[in-house]
């Protein structure tokens, strides 16, 4: 992980699953609290597959971009679209806008680690140095046959 947005990513979605354990916690212990589980059992279970993808991610696997998108896309997914056909029938309370901005995200945090990790790994596969891209990419500074005819090949790769 050595850029920048690697990092901002990854700590914004930490910060959401600190928000979630506190959202869980408070539910649990009958406080209020702005943002309330879906499902108790099941937001504890979340909890710790985020806890396990997110240890995948910082590790640079693909598979834990998956773990997390998949398992977040299955909670909280189900419940924006849930949300989004009650207040455009019925109508919305603020709890209700609440709900749709929290699940929206639960739904665009996993994009944004998955695309932010599908294009580092893009770079791995395809790295650039700048300082010998301006040589060995660059077909003016080939050597061409003189009349001995060997190849004078100086480039190393």
């Amino acid at each position: 992980m050595q850029k920048f947005s690697t990092w901002m990513v990854l700590s914004i979605d930490v910060i959401f699953w600190l928000l979630r354990i506190v959202a869980a916690y408070t539910y649990s212990m009958g406080m209020e609290f702005m943002i309330k589980p879906i499902d108790l059992n099941m937001e504890i279970i979340m909890i710790f597959v985020a806890l396990l993808s997110f240890i995948l991610i910082a590790k640079r696997k693909v598979l834990g971009s998956v773990i997390y998108m998949i398992g977040y896309f299955g909670y909280f997914g189900v419940e924006l679209f849930k949300n989004m056909q009650q207040m455009l029938t019925v109508g919305g309370m603020i709890n209700d806008y609440i709900s749709v901005f929290f699940s929206l995200i639960g739904v665009a945090l996993p994009l944004f680690t998955f695309f932010d990790l599908l294009l580092d790994k893009n770079r791995q596969l395809h790295p650039t140095d700048k300082k010998t891209d301006w040589f060995y990419k660059n077909n003016k500074y080939d050597m061409q046959k003189d009349e001995r005819e060997d190849k004078n090949n100086y480039r190393t790769l």
